[in-house]
Order: C-alpha cells, then structure tokens, then sequence
C-alpha cells in the first residue's frame, strides 16, 4: 500500500547523504528480530534509514519532561548494559556506522545542553533549527513492511494512560483482576500455561490449581482491563479516592497478533503496582520511568531505545522524543511509533486529543555529530 506523501516546507536543515562522517557500506542484509531474538525477516538497511537533510520548520517540546526520560533512559543503558542484550544492539543503524555509544553520547548532550539551559533560564538550543543543523546527523525513516515494501511515511498511533475507577475487592462490573505473580512462584513459570481467555475465565478462580500463586491488586471493569492491557499502564481511583499506577510486568509468552481484535487476543500481561508510568525495561524493577509527549514506544530489537525521533505533527512544526517504551505491536516492525499523549479520564477525550496529531508522518532518527 502506498501512502500519500506529505510536501516539503522551506529550507532544510542537517547535512546531506555523504557529508559529514561517510556512512558505512549498507550492501548487506540486515536480519529483523522479533522480541524473543528470532529471525523474522532480511532488509537492506538503506530501505528503512537513510542520512537526509532535515525540513525546516518550529521544534516543540516539554523540556522539563524530556530532560526526565532523557535522564532514565540514559540511567538504564548505565545500568542494566550487563543484564539487557537488547539494549547492546546498534539495530539497522549500524549499517551507517551508529553504535550504541553514538546513542548515549546523544543522550548525553542533550542532557547536558537542556540543563544548561533550563539552570540558567535561557532559550532552549534544542528548539534552535540552526543549533540543530549543527550538532545533529539526521536519518529519514521510510516505512518498511516484508509484505508491502516502503513507504516514505511511518504510522504514528497514539496511547494513553487512562484514569479509571477500580475497586480492591470485586463488586459489581468490577469483577477482572489485574493479576499480580507471586514472587515465590515466578521461576515456575506457571503462567505460561494459561492464555488470556483461560485467564478471563477463572483460571485463579479460589479453589484452582495455581490461585494461590498470583494476587489479584485491584478490580476493574471488562473494558478497563482491556485498556490496561493494551496501554500498559493504568491509573486507578479507588473509592477511598487513593490512586495507583499498575504497569505490565510480565506476559505469558504468547506474541500478538495483528489484525486479531484485542478483546479476543490470547496474550496475557500480569501487573505491578508502581509509583509512575513506565516504559522499556527487562524486569519490572528496572522499568523506565516515562513521561508523556516526549515519549515514544518503538521497536528496541530494530530501531532501538534512546533512539532520538523527530516527527512531524502539522506542517512545519515537529516534535522532538525518544524511544523509551516498546511492545509486542512493534516486535519487528519498522513501520509503525506510538505516541504517549498524556492521561485521559476516557476514551472520547483521548481520541479528541488524537485528532489533533497525523496518522501518518515524516520521521527521522537524531545523532549527536
């Protein structure tokens, strides 16, 4: 399928292909992993990234919030460079000579420049154009998918954390717990056993074989638990009016499937109670904490995490994120990021707040020079 392309506005920014560091030979296939590490597919590298001048145009931002993630996401390559595999892969930019170390350097002087300049209360350097131009490569993203080839704009979706009513013991329509596993029985791995239909219908159920190695945390409706599971964070309010964030913490090992609706899936995520919403991590423990509209999930294994985006959301004006968060919708996928736009009381006011970004977009990838 071929998706229209958006025009070009004005003058660009950046440096051409061939200028600046000559990019590494980009002949050779590169193999796309999946979120167990198995081969899916082969791609030439230069179908999905290409070093292009960037569009002119206004660069927006929360800076307090992306000075966060910038800092946890920066603390998570520290610490975790040992425990995490994944985070060690250049990813198809490695074709062009990008390494890890590139992508935390990046990190590194972005972080240092939006201190400087939020410390000292001046204009911020990082929504400089010609600031921009002089510190960054630029990589254009073209869609890639094994079926339908390339196309010159990514998908952008958009996900939420949704404040939701929740009970601490079932009542009502609040009868679907968000399961939390025992500590002492997660090496078993029992859960595997059960997909999310078996779950759904009373798999821990007082009585059964495994109850007593999960903790139900909290109630919600059917549709609340759907929309924690399919965001992976939820916000509940509790009658007391307390609140907590419950995050994913670990599935069943079943993949998603695309184009299966999500009620009828038979991936199943088990929770944890957190103290903020998280994104990428190998356990629940390390998780990083996100913020929302700096925030975008991605496809780790490929494209990779601290990734810095910069994507179009009008004409001329762009966004400027990092990729904190992934899952299993981006398990090889090179076509597609999800947007954190914020807390929502409700679908409706989630989807209005949509319609005001592009279903599709241009996007590129920014490395410190």
């Amino acid at each position: 399928m071929v998706r229209p392309v958006r025009p070009w506005w004005g003058m660009v920014l950046g440096l051409g292909i061939g200028m600046g560091h000559p990019p590494a030979p980009a002949l050779t296939p590169y193999t796309v992993v999946d979120e167990l590490g198995q081969s899916r597919y082969q791609v030439h590298p230069q179908m999905v990234f290409r070093e292009h001048p960037l569009p002119s145009g206004r660069v927006t931002f929360a800076p307090q919030e992306l000075l966060i993630v910038l800092i946890n996401t920066r603390r998570y390559f520290r610490e975790q460079a040992a425990q995490d595999a994944v985070i060690q892969r250049p990813g198809l930019l490695g074709a062009w000579g990008i390494q890890v170390a590139d992508v935390t350097r990046t990190l590194d002087f972005m972080i240092d420049v939006l201190l400087h300049d939020l410390t000292h209360a001046q204009p911020l350097r990082l929504q400089n154009p010609d600031f921009i131009r002089t510190h960054f490569r630029a990589w254009r993203w073209q869609a890639y998918h094994p079926q339908h080839g390339t196309s010159p704009q990514v998908r952008l979706t958009k996900y939420a954390v949704f404040r939701q009513r929740g009970m601490r013991r079932p009542q009502g329509a609040y009868v679907h717990a968000l399961y939390s596993i025992n500590d002492a029985w997660a090496a078993e791995e029992f859960y595997k056993k059960y997909t999310k239909q078996e779950v759904l219908a009373g798999a821990y159920a007082p009585g059964r074989p495994d109850a007593l190695k999960v903790t139900p945390l909290a109630y919600v409706t059917r549709e609340g638990l759907e929309e924690a599971l399919l965001q992976g964070t939820i916000l509940l309010e509790f009658p007391d009016r307390s609140t907590s964030y419950f995050n994913v913490d670990r599935n069943n090992g079943i993949p998603f499937v695309r184009g299966v609706h999500p009620w009828d899936q038979q991936r199943y995520w088990y929770f944890r109670e957190v103290d903020a919403i998280r994104g990428y991590g190998n356990e629940i423990g390390n998780k990083i904490p996100i913020r929302p509209g700096v925030t975008f999930a991605g496809d780790v294994w490929n494209v990779g995490l601290g990734r810095m985006v910069f994507v179009e959301q009008a004409p001329g004006q762009w966004l400027l994120g990092t990729i904190a968060d992934t899952g299993g919708a981006f398990a090889a996928n090179l076509g597609q990021l999800d947007y954190l736009a914020g807390i929502f009381p409700s679908r409706r006011e989630f989807l209005a707040y949509n319609r005001r970004l592009p279903e599709y977009t241009q996007a590129y990838i920014l490395m410190k020079k």
